[in-house]
């Protein structure tokens, strides 16, 4: 009973955050590779297939650096996951002109994996409340 409100959220940010990395890295090395796997004639907000192939790779990896952070644990995983799952929510309204659906779809799973890792955050700074000197009391609480 030890766990810190919103383990379990941040644990599962951590694994979407490993899978998404993992397939934009295999994504932007297939686009950088013009690959057939793509739809021709999409259109893009700025650049092209290879230009946001390279942008899809550098985010990958971002997302793996995160995930790998959050999995070693400590606070700088926890920002730098959401630095990562902000970067992802950007780059998935920015190619909604080329798949809509799915732009959407990864754009709500950012969405969730930044308000996951927030959810964690907040934990510390919440229940550890403000310093009191010794022999004050810290008054009724609220129900939790």
């Amino acid at each position: 009973m030890n766990e810190p409100r919103g383990a379990g959220r941040a644990l599962f940010a951590a694994v979407f955050l490993m899978v998404g990395g993992v397939l934009n890295i295999v994504w932007g090395i297939a686009a950088i590779g013009n690959s057939g796997f793509f739809m021709d004639n999409q259109h893009y907000m700025f650049g092209s297939l290879k230009s946001w192939g390279w942008i899809t790779l550098i985010l990958g990896i971002l997302e793996i650096l995160a995930s790998l952070s959050l999995f070693g644990g400590g606070a700088f995983g926890v920002y730098f996951g959401i630095l990562a799952g902000s970067l992802a929510a950007i780059a998935a309204l920015l190619e909604i002109p080329a798949y809509p659906l799915w732009s959407i779809a990864i754009f709500a799973l950012s969405i969730w994996i930044i308000w996951g890792l927030a959810q964690f955050a907040g934990a510390d700074s919440v229940s550890a409340g403000p310093e009191r000197p010794p022999g004050v009391s810290a008054g009724p609480r609220p129900p939790a």
